[in-house]
């Protein structure tokens, strides 16, 4: 489990990151239409995993509009926001900011993606909320970078993780 902070709080995730090397996990999550997307749907293209608690947060939203601008540039490259937020709330947050250049995804229907890259909070106000992290996988399907959010209201390194893209 890694251990983060929540305004200087100690809280707890229910596990580690994939390390760098590994191959992705797979995962099922919920597109905005209620349709399912998994790992292999994505297959041949580098994925960046921008996971965060919830779209109704300044950080969150910010990470998400971020990512949007900066996805507009990149070639072969997918931008997958994922949260347990309902795909109503993203699609909402979506057309009112004018996103377009990423696609949200939704963990709610039962937390396996939380699970399986060790994110979900296991404690404290946020759980079973998804702690802030940055997941960058190559066109094989290995995880070439991650970045665990150590305080959940800072944003991510997204210069780290557009380096990460570069070099894959």
């Amino acid at each position: 489990m890694a251990t983060v902070t929540l305004k200087g709080n100690p809280i707890h995730t229910s596990g580690e990151l994939p390390t760098a090397g590994s191959a992705a996990p797979d995962f099922q999550l919920v597109k905005n239409d209620l349709s399912e997307a998994s790992l292999k749907d994505y297959s041949g293209k580098k994925v960046v995993l921008n996971v965060f608690p919830s779209i109704d947060t300044g950080t969150c939203a910010q990470s998400v509009r971020q990512f949007n601008k900066e996805a507009a540039n990149l070639d072969n490259t997918v931008v997958l926001c994922v949260s347990k937020d309902l795909p109503f709330a993203q699609a909402r947050f979506c057309g009112a900011e004018g996103i377009e250049n990423v696609e949200m995804l939704s963990d709610f229907r039962n937390g396996n993606f939380g699970a399986s890259y060790g994110l979900s909070f296991s404690d404290g106000p946020l759980a079973p909320l998804h702690s802030r992290a940055v997941v960058v996988i190559d066109e094989s399907g290995k995880v070439v970078h991650t970045e665990q959010v150590g305080e959940i209201v800072d944003e991510p390194n997204y210069a780290s993780a557009l380096e990460a893209l570069a070099n894959a």
